[in-house]
């Protein structure tokens, strides 16, 4: 029976179950998951906000593959007051470099954004009084490693904060009360959001 979990991954934990290093896993949630569940993707240590785990290989398949143009949509904290120019960029596609190679992103979906109603990030984005900070929401289409704190610093503005909002149409406005480190089971019947 295939089973689908939505977790909400904290700041300064890996997208695994298997040790590495001293960051905490998935393996430390309290939730005991079926042992054949994986995560589809992944959010790096410094990142956090929606994961999906299930051990559907299909649809891990289908989210995965580049030419299905699967959307998630990121809320970004940036140093800076981010001005209409980068923004401009960012849905045109910059420059980043992947492998030590240039690769130029797909044309993303880029807006500011007020402040989002988000939990506290344990610890806390420094703050600096000379420095102001914005936000930007941001749907892309791909994947790279880094790809977003890549894309906000070549346009001049580097990421603080960044929590993945929503997969497709699923947001975490649909689970007002998750905190980081929550579990949600996601029915079958509801996969549909997902794309």
């Amino acid at each position: 029976m295939f089973r689908y979990f939505l977790i909400y991954k904290p700041f300064g934990m890996l997208s695994q179950f298997s040790r590495e290093g001293e960051h905490a896993t998935l393996a430390d949630l309290n939730f005991t998951f079926p042992k054949d569940v994986y995560p589809v993707g992944r959010l790096d240590a410094d990142s956090e906000g929606l994961l999906l785990l299930t051990n559907d290989n299909r649809l891990k398949t289908r989210l995965l593959d580049p030419k299905n143009k699967h959307p998630r949509t990121y809320y970004v904290q940036v140093e800076g007051n981010v001005n209409n120019e980068a923004c401009e960029k960012l849905r045109a596609g910059v420059e980043i470099s992947v492998d030590g190679k240039k690769y130029k992103t797909l044309p993303a979906v880029t807006n500011t954004i007020e402040v989002p109603e988000l939990p506290e990030r344990n610890p806390p984005v420094r703050f600096r009084k000379s420095i102001p900070t914005s936000w930007l929401a941001l749907s892309l289409y791909e994947g790279k490693n880094r790809q977003v704190r890549r894309m906000t610093a070549a346009v001049g503005f580097p990421t603080l904060r960044l929590v993945r909002y929503a997969i497709g149409k699923v947001s975490l406005a649909d689970f007002e009360a998750i905190e980081p480190g929550g579990v949600v089971e996601f029915d079958h019947k509801d996969l549909p959001l997902l794309y």
